[in-house]
């Protein structure tokens, strides 16, 4: 009889360690022997065909991966749904130098009999906004390029729909509570830097001015974990500037 494995769920904005936490839990329940595996909100996003529909169909910027209602939410199920029922599972993998998912064929097996499951991404575990909450701007992306809210009223639905039942399946919710907002540009541009320094060709590496464009479409719900999640996750690392955790938080 297969058991159903705990779920995980790893919340932070763009550049605060999700990933180099899901690493090292991995290693941790490694080394004692505890079968896990981990999945990135990035892996289970749309195919850039399925993107390019919506661009032409929605709104332009759903052209852009990252925002909810770029991701197959079902598909992040089916792996749940597989782990449950003891069987082997692919791994989605989304390939973000061709900004389309990988072939199958190049997905990792994981073994049914997986204990931990660790889901992480910067949205993971968010909740919808108020249709309210939407209607003024939060930054000249939405002002200049969404002035009649097409694109993040999409968003918000689409985070209301399916990816709930996504978020549902989380155990134990952690959050990474950066000190605001204004420390992702920072941060984005230290992982940049980073980039430019592990190729030699940089045609990959974002320029500046692209990645603030770019940051600006996490911005709103960026915000809105931050102002209601730390009152519910299961445990909240606060950090500094420097990523350093100034505290740790438990909800009882």
């Amino acid at each position: 009889m297969s058991r159903r494995p705990v779920v995980l769920g790893i919340c932070g904005a763009q550049g605060s360690g999700k990933s180099t936490l899901a690493r090292a839990l991995l290693k941790r329940c490694e080394a004692l022997g505890i079968v896990a595996a981990c999945l990135s909100i990035d892996d289970l996003y749309l195919t850039k065909a399925e993107r390019e529909h919506l661009a032409r169909d929605v709104h332009p910027l759903l052209l852009t991966r990252g925002p909810p209602g770029t991701h197959d939410p079902a598909l992040g199920l089916s792996v749940i749904d597989c782990f449950e029922r003891g069987r082997q599972v692919a791994l989605p993998r989304f390939d973000k130098a061709s900004d389309d998912r990988a072939p199958k064929g190049d997905w990792p097996i994981v073994s049914g009999q997986c204990e931990v499951l660790i889901l992480e991404g910067w949205c993971v575990g968010a909740r919808p906004e108020k249709e309210s909450a939407l209607v003024a701007p939060v930054n000249a992306l939405e002002c200049d390029e969404d002035p009649g809210g097409i694109w993040r009223s999409y968003v918000n639905r689409a985070l209301a729909g399916r990816y709930q039942d996504l978020f549902a399946r989380i155990d134990a919710l952690v959050l990474l509570e950066s000190p605001g907002f204004d420390i992702v540009l920072e941060w984005r541009m230290q992982q940049e830097d980073e980039l430019r320094a592990r190729y030699a060709r940089g045609s990959a590496v974002m320029k500046r001015g692209d990645i603030a464009r770019f940051v600006q479409h996490y911005e709103r719900i960026t915000r809105h974990v931050l102002r209601e999640m730390p009152g519910r996750a299961d445990l909240v690392i606060r950090l500094a500037r420097d990523r350093s955790p100034l505290d740790i938080t438990r909800r009882v």
